[in-house]
């Protein structure tokens, strides 16, 4: 069996963005409620999908943000998108499809922790991580954990990962502490960017390995004297940013394996959602229903 988890805050994104605006009768927005549900019937009808789960920041905010102050906040956030997070966990749950709901931890956690829990579990062929975010590319474990863009048709395995950014997966973390992440709200360490990074990271892997003499880094690199003293300097930026950038493997996830294996959309849930956001339509896509 293949596990699919699904990046659900970044589907809900996409959704708000990709489908036309749209109100309830109450004035609520629907939009991203409308084209969550369509992408996630469309996944779970694909063949061979059997367990599925979807992680969703139920608040953006996360332990993360006590160890650093500028990393990401709901500031910013189109209100009308952050009025659809929480019924987004409705109507996935109406699906009959597990939710994975943070607050302390962040969605990326879960789905590390899922794909770390799962992988070797009997019967599990590979875990699928639905997602084009490359922080959850350090999760790739061979051809058995992948990452899989669902909008572009897009699957990365480990030769994926290091053909994507030049790094082993394991690397990910340190890869990201160099060049910044802007959407998670930290900045890197000055004058390194992503080739840079990625040339003197495939040598040492991470960031402790990287000696402070760049005559030893044993990598022909442009400005490697300034790359070095920035890289001195910002040591414990860097050493900070990396711990930002790991994604735990530790969630308290409740369910197992035989949770996740979904068995049809739950019918009274459903009808009443998909009606209630003006969208009956979507009842005529479900291929299996269970009753609540």
């Amino acid at each position: 069996m293949k596990v699919h988890l699904v990046d659900g805050t970044y589907e809900l994104f996409r959704a708000f963005y990709a489908v036309p605006e749209a109100r309830d009768a109450k004035g609520r927005p629907v939009n991203a409620l409308r084209g969550l549900v369509a992408t996630l019937l469309s996944l779970v009808h694909e063949p061979g999908v059997s367990h599925v789960a979807v992680a969703f920041d139920h608040v953006i905010e996360s332990f993360r943000n006590e160890l650093y102050g500028g990393y990401k906040t709901g500031a910013g956030v189109d209100p009308d998108l952050l009025a659809q997070f929480h019924p987004a966990e409705a109507a996935t749950a109406a699906l009959g499809i597990v939710v994975w709901s943070m607050v302390e931890f962040e969605a990326d956690d879960a789905l590390a922790t899922g794909a770390f829990r799962f992988r070797d579990a009997p019967g599990v062929e590979q875990v699928v991580i639905c997602t084009p975010d490359k922080d959850l590319s350090q999760c790739v474990v061979g051809s058995r954990v992948i990452c899989r863009d669902r909008r572009r048709h897009i699957d990365r395995d480990a030769a994926g990962v290091v053909a994507r950014f030049g790094v082993a997966p394991e690397s990910i973390p340190d890869w990201l502490a160099l060049v910044g992440d802007s959407a998670d709200g930290f900045p890197g360490i000055a004058g390194w960017g992503e080739k840079t990074a990625a040339a003197v990271l495939a040598r040492h892997l991470h960031l402790e390995a990287i000696p402070d003499d760049p005559s030893l880094w044993g990598v022909d690199v442009r400005g490697r004297e300034r790359l070095a003293a920035t890289l001195r300097e910002g040591r414990d930026e860097a050493l900070l940013y990396r711990r930002l950038a790991t994604l735990r493997s530790d969630v308290p996830l409740a369910e197992g394996l035989e949770d996740l294996e979904w068995r049809g959309a739950l019918r009274r849930e459903l009808e009443s959602l998909c009606n209630g956001i003006g969208a009956p339509e979507l009842l005529e896509r479900v291929r299996r229903w269970r009753e609540s």
